[in-house]
């Protein structure tokens, strides 16, 4: 496996395993650096969202690249108070117009909302038809809100991207999203780094020479979960992707399995404010 390697959507979309999350990334130049540092150390995916207010900023960091746009992977989402479909195809025109692209890969419903869903998904289907995006997916989906969608959608969600970490690893969200071929992503993979404040995982890095927050990475890559931890420091960006030279083995990840404490660090979807 290397850093470029890819999974195939449900689609036949290819999307790299590993990418740079830029939640909390100030627009400006912290997120442009971020995004400039990743692709030149071989990332080729960037998670971005309109409500993280960095969309422009990631534009730049791509054109500071010096890539080309079809050699990228770019993820957007459209916000809660966004959703609906007129409202939801007009997000979607600002969130391009910020990009400066044509076309992103992957456009994401950010939260589920009570009343929109259906027509935020027709609006989605709607731009992946005309090939304005190509896939669409969801985030923070539990199992009962994915069930609900997939009654009314046309098309059934790429990905579902939730908060998945050792101590939270929603086994049977995964189990689920793996039977309908939905790609599990993980947001705040390494807990905001308190990964290393786990001693297991911290004497599983010393086994194979790496650290905490590496295992936990590579632990997620062998369970067929896209990850895409967040750095603004070049030195953390390059470390969270040196995953390529070791594998877990077999105790190893039931070491890492055995973790789970549901331990949410982010809001529940059932209670997250619609609207907010």
């Amino acid at each position: 496996m290397r850093i470029d390697d890819v999974t195939t959507l449900r689609n036949g979309v290819e999307m790299p395993w590993l990418g740079l999350g830029t939640f909390e990334l100030e627009e400006g130049g912290e997120v442009e650096r971020a995004v400039r540092w990743a692709l030149n150390l071989g990332y080729r995916s960037i998670d971005t969202a309109a409500a993280y207010g960095n969309e422009e900023g990631v534009a730049r960091g791509i054109r500071q690249s010096g890539l080309r746009r079809e050699d990228i992977f770019i993820t957007t989402k459209v916000w809660n108070t966004d959703q609906g479909y007129d409202t939801t195809l007009a997000a979607f025109d600002q969130s391009l117009r910020r990009l400066d692209m044509d076309y992103v890969d992957l456009y994401l419903v950010h939260w589920p909302v009570e009343g929109k869903t259906e027509q935020t998904w027709r609006a989605l289907e709607d731009l992946l038809e005309g090939g304005r995006v190509r896939a669409i997916g969801v985030c923070n989906f539990l199992i009962h809100h994915l069930k609900d969608l997939m009654e009314i959608a046309q098309v059934v969600p790429a990905l579902n991207q939730v908060e998945f970490h050792p101590r939270l690893q929603q086994p049977e969200l995964h189990a689920f999203c793996e039977e309908h071929d939905i790609r599990l992503e993980a947001w705040r993979p390494i807990m905001r780094g308190r990964v290393g404040d786990i001693a297991e995982l911290v004497e599983l890095g010393d086994k194979h020479g790496k650290s905490a927050i590496q295992v936990t990475l590579r632990w997620m890559l062998q369970k067929g979960v896209v990850t895409i931890p967040r750095s603004s420091q070049r030195d953390h960006i390059a470390h969270n992707a040196d995953l390529f030279d070791f594998k877990l083995g077999t105790a190893d990840v039931a070491v890492i399995d055995s973790l789970d404490r549901n331990r949410r660090l982010g809001p529940h979807p059932d209670e997250f404010a619609a609207g907010s």
